[in-house]
């Protein structure tokens, strides 16, 4: 890697906060063009969560072009302050830790890194499970007696399902150690690979059924005459502000990727190109194989590893098994690893690697038991995308208030390594940007504790209840107006 101007000036970085995984990328580092920045969203965007996406908006009522009219919309939203964000990861090579330290503060980084950090450890878990559902699911054909329905359990699966999740997390641990360029690799063998296993799926059940079966011409439940007419949008916001949480995560640390491409056309134009058509298609290909197997084996399974395992040619399953393995480790790694290693390195730079913060990240996705996280359809939409967005996009609105609004793209590169520059504010933390982000967060408190049930809802208003709905769009614009209110009235010091 070519050294960067700040790598070569001694005596300017604090040691606190630089180390090489945070530095910025230097120009001749930037070889990302629009391909690249395409193929890293297929490549993640192409997986066994977009491929199911759609069946719980089914479930909930929707037929199948307005669930995915509704992922395409989610996406296409969460799509602008993903091209908002990025921009200073090329512009000046930074990654999105480093990124938070200009609004949040040199140590006040820390806590949107973390937030961030936290979410992609959850998303790490789900992922690592579902890869391990997928060695159990085909390995229990060859070998029946793990399928046990007495088999002994551990912490609400049995143990065989509990050796496939930790064999699988070992697997994506072992990349890990590897480094980033092993990611990268992997990401160039998936993007292709996913996408052509998923139509040639799409073409199977098509020539087998004889068509694309019932779900396709099944009614909206919420048309007149239908059991929830009249509920279409009290249905529709909670679940695009759902759709917008499925990646309101990279939302905030596409810096992180960003910092590697060549021009702002570039991360622009791939990520246009790269993410609301793979999530419509990959969603609509879920919809379609789903709807098939209704006809084909005279129930509908959503599950594209269950639909697998109905093959029984040995060779088809083993090839079935290692595509979808690639393919969730890729995605896991990219979308859930890279963000949370730099933002746990953030925290001391100089006693945690990139390496260090993978397996930090990798041990909180057993401790948060992600089996019980998606074991409910409308728990994974209601409680798991929609209350993380809430955190989220509290963030989301402070980063781009600050960058755009009150900066004007512009950064002190030198002193977003330094504890006593411009970004040092009240000890390393900006009190304004800390605000900001409460009270982004505060309005969407009383919905979220009813739809964990922690308090019954008729303690709850319908206002607060309702507001939940929109979560994502709440927290960005009260802490969008909020953190400009608090820089208007206390401009920051150069």
């Amino acid at each position: 890697m070519t050294p960067h101007p700040l790598d070569v000036e001694t005596g300017i970085e604090d040691p606190h906060l630089y180390s090489v995984d945070l530095a910025p990328v230097s120009k001749a580092d930037r070889k990302w063009g629009v391909w690249s920045m395409a193929a890293l969203w297929i490549s993640m965007a192409a997986c066994v969560p977009t491929y199911m996406l759609a069946s719980s908006l089914i479930e909930g009522g929707m037929n199948w072009w307005q669930a995915i009219l509704t992922v395409f919309l989610g996406n296409a939203i969460v799509l602008v302050p993903m091209i908002l964000n990025a921009h200073a990861g090329t512009k000046y090579g930074i990654p999105f830790p480093v990124f938070c330290r200009a609004s949040f503060g040199t140590n006040g980084a820390n806590i949107p890194a973390l937030m961030r950090a936290v979410v992609a450890c959850g998303w790490f878990g789900i992922q690592t499970w579902i890869g391990g559902m997928a060695i159990f699911k085909i390995a229990a054909i060859f070998f029946p007696s793990i399928n046990d329905p007495a088999a002994h359990h551990f912490l609400g699966i049995s143990s065989a399902q509990f050796g496939c999740f930790m064999f699988f997390w070992i697997i994506n641990m072992f990349v890990v150690v590897r480094g980033i360029d092993s990611i990268r690799i992997l990401l160039q063998i998936k993007a292709p690979l996913l996408i052509l296993l998923g139509l040639l799926l799409l073409a199977w059940a098509y020539r087998a059924a004889g068509g694309f079966g019932p779900i396709l011409a099944q009614p909206s439940l919420f048309d007149v005459g239908q059991p929830k007419a009249g509920q279409f949008w009290v249905f529709f916001f909670p679940s695009l502000t759902g759709m917008i949480g499925f990646w309101a995560t990279l939302s905030l640390n596409i810096p992180d990727f960003s910092r590697y491409a060549h021009t702002q056309k570039d991360q622009m134009l791939g990520q246009v190109l790269g993410l609301p058509l793979t999530m419509a298609l990959y969603a609509f290909i879920g919809v379609a194989v789903t709807s098939a197997t209704t006809i084909i084996y005279g129930t509908t399974i959503w599950d594209p590893v269950d639909v697998l395992t109905k093959f029984t040619n040995p060779a088809l399953l083993i090839v079935a098994m290692f595509a979808l393995c690639i393919a969730t480790l890729a995605t896991n790694l990219a979308a859930n690893v890279v963000s949370p290693a730099n933002d746990f390195a953030n925290l001391a730079p100089k006693h945690i690697s990139f390496r260090t913060g993978g397996i930090i990240t990798g041990i909180i996705g057993i401790v948060i038991m992600p089996w019980k996280l998606i074991a409910d359809p409308t728990g994974y939409i209601f409680v798991w995308l929609v209350g993380y967005s809430a955190l989220l996009g509290p963030i989301g609105g402070i980063l781009i208030c600050d960058y755009f609004v009150v900066r004007h793209k512009t950064l002190n590169l030198r002193d977003l390594y330094r504890s006593h520059g411009e970004y040092r504010y009240h000890g390393g933390f900006s009190f304004i940007a800390i605000f900001a982000l409460l009270a982004g967060i505060a309005p969407n408190v009383p919905g979220f504790l009813v739809a964990i049930k922690l308090v019954p809802a008729e303690s709850v208003g319908d206002f607060w209840r309702h507001l939940y709905d929109y979560s994502w769009f709440v927290g960005f614009g009260i802490s969008f107006v909020a953190y400009l209110l608090g820089r208007t009235l206390a401009p920051t010091r150069k």
